[in-house]
């Protein structure tokens, strides 16, 4: 198995920080915008970008996790029944800007499955998406992030690889090849 870094612990910390710059440019003081992390890799992500911009612009800023495994379009095609994540989303999002936070945008089946899950806590006024890696030519779903870490030209073979210190790891993000 061969791997390439895509990131390290830095370049995540810089590309967090560009992130949230852009985030406060559109949103100003998110007196009307929410963060909901993808669980179950997504919600790190959401934590450190609050976090970024609580440091960065002290007005708050509300999270919350969001599991959509049932909304899934392959839930019952899996060899083994799925475990969910929990769901933890302690105030409205009717009209509000939800900002969906996730690592890695693949094939937007996720993201998809978000959108119907979102919808059962009210409709929000905008849905943008920010991820740190969308992997380009693999969508099988017509979407596209608003807020994007990187851009990485992927093949099929390859899977990207994120490990964070959340997880028990250093943070680093690899593209990995599959040995054939």
């Amino acid at each position: 198995m061969q791997k390439r870094l895509l990131f390290d612990g830095q370049l995540l910390k810089v590309t967090i920080g560009r992130l949230c710059r852009q985030l406060i440019e559109v949103h100003n003081d998110f007196s009307d915008t929410v963060i909901i992390g993808l669980q179950p890799r997504g919600i790190f992500l959401a934590e450190r970008i609050k976090d970024e911009l609580v440091r960065m612009h002290p007005q708050g800023v509300l999270l919350g996790y969001l599991d959509a495994t049932f909304h899934r379009d392959d839930l019952r095609r899996r060899d083994k029944p799925v475990a969910p994540s929990q769901t933890k989303i302690p105030f409205l999002i009717e009209n509000k800007k939800v900002i969906l936070v996730d690592d890695v945008l693949f094939t937007g089946r996720t993201v998809r499955a978000a959108l119907d899950a979102i919808n059962t806590f009210g409709r929000p006024a905008k849905v943008e998406l920010l991820v740190l890696i969308d992997r380009l030519y693999s969508r099988h779903i017509p979407l596209k992030a608003d807020y994007i870490g990187r851009k990485v030209n992927t093949i099929q073979s390859q899977r990207v690889l994120v490990e964070l210190k959340e997880q028990g790891e250093e943070d680093n993000i690899w593209l990995v090849n599959k040995e054939e």
